[in-house]
């Protein structure tokens, strides 16, 4: 099988896991806004991420012979490696919670804000499992270094979040005080819902044909509370806070479930079983966190949460817009996801939660495609600008203690 065993080859991995793992929840983003619901989006997402798994087994984890300390894919699967397969199960469960729980959270706090809470949180309590378990491979005075850095992040992420809240506020009072049709923000239901149009913006319908909107108006939130799936104006801060500080805490567990699934610093494994290896482990992790996904999303199409409209499964099944989008983003996700494993098993996994800076992409995909932060105030602007710099300075400093695992 192959293993990435030198310190650039690791660096290498987190660098594109950083690109896909930031990526992913802007598909998801979008599929939300267009209207899709989240129990079908998920659902669909769960298939291809788990299917990203298989693939790389059957691939990564099967290349070359099969030896006793180092056996393929296969060959695993019929050792007595059960302590570690719990332990790649419970990480693949925690994960699977934090991911359903952004899923709500962004559409309460947005794509940027809900990423840099999130990953600030995991770096801060998973790094600094993994420096421990990993038997401090790792530089700590630059590690922890790293850690702070996204300290400070989230209280940054947190005050932006606060920020552009207060900004969109003044937007809609103003707008509702200057509304000539007696349109009001807290009754939006003069607004047809319309679909987003391939150049990034809404025809909002208000008697006004001529009139589009434009990202970070007034108008444009309005149309995009009645277009999106999940309606979150009038809603307070602290429930996409408290969804969002949740899955930071699931996210800071499943790293260091990994780590103990294929080292077992515990010890659990009997004399003579090998460790798991990073594909095997990877595949367990996968298989229960599609479990997950499914047990509780196909019980939301029946009782939905957070305002989600009520659904079925016929209804899943026959929902085909934006299907393609969904699938893509669980094959971006699980690709990720195993491209961070890889590179923890060789240069640490504390170095390796360099790959939760995806804020830095995220963010980019919030300004490009959703138009956050458009037309906000400058103290958000330079709210936002710190947040980025930390994140940058963050993820060189994870990177740089890199460590090497014998």
């Amino acid at each position: 099988m192959y293993m990435v065993e030198s310190k650039g080859g690791a660096i290498a991995c987190m660098l594109f896991s950083l690109l896909l793992l930031g990526t992913w929840p802007a598909l998801l983003t979008l599929l939300e806004r267009r209207g899709r619901l989240p129990q079908h989006t998920y659902l669909d997402y769960s298939i291809t991420n788990l299917l990203a798994a298989v693939i790389i087994a059957l691939t990564l984890g099967q290349f070359g012979p099969s030896t006793p300390e180092r056996p393929n894919f296969l060959t695993q699967l019929s050792q007595d490696n059960w302590p570690s397969v719990l332990f790649a199960m419970a990480g693949g469960m925690v994960l699977s919670l934090g991911n359903l729980s952004t899923q709500y959270a962004f559409a309460f706090v947005g794509l940027s804000v809900t990423e840099v809470v999130s990953a600030s949180i995991t770096v801060v309590i998973g790094t600094t499992l993994n420096y421990y378990l990993d038997d401090k491979i790792n530089k700590a005075e630059i590690l922890f270094s790293g850690v702070a850095c996204f300290l400070v992040a989230v209280c940054l992420g947190s005050a932006v979040h606060s920020s552009n809240n207060a900004d969109n506020k003044t937007k809609l009072d103003n707008y509702s005080n200057d509304c000539k049709d007696g349109v009001r923000t807290n009754g939006v239901t003069s607004f047809k819902p319309t679909n987003f149009n391939q150049g990034g913006t809404n025809g909002l319908e208000d008697g006004d044909a001529s009139e589009k909107t434009k990202f970070g108006t007034a108008a444009f939130l309005i149309e995009l509370e009645n277009t999106r799936s999940i309606k979150v104006l009038g809603k307070g801060t602290l429930i996409g806070l408290t969804i969002t500080f949740f899955a930071g805490i699931c996210f800071s567990m499943f790293s260091p479930a990994f780590n103990l699934a294929t080292n077992d610093q515990w010890h659990t494994l009997k004399d003579g079983v090998p460790h798991l290896t990073v594909y095997t482990a990877f595949f367990y992790f996968s298989c229960f966190c599609f479990i997950i996904a499914m047990v509780l999303n196909l019980t939301f199409l029946y009782y939905p949460i957070l305002n989600a409209p009520k659904s079925s499964f016929t209804a899943y099944l026959n929902d085909w817009n934006g299907r393609g989008w969904a699938l893509l983003a669980g094959l971006v996700c699980g690709f990720g996801n195993g491209l961070q494993f890889m590179g923890g098993q060789a240069a640490g996994y504390a170095a390796a939660d360099a790959v939760q800076a995806l804020p830095l992409v995220s963010t980019f995909w919030g300004v490009m495609l959703f138009g956050e932060y458009r037309r906000s105030s400058r103290k958000t602007y330079t709210l936002l600008a710190g947040m980025l710099l930390m994140f940058t300075a963050a993820v060189a400093i994870l990177m740089a203690s890199s460590g090497h695992r014998k």
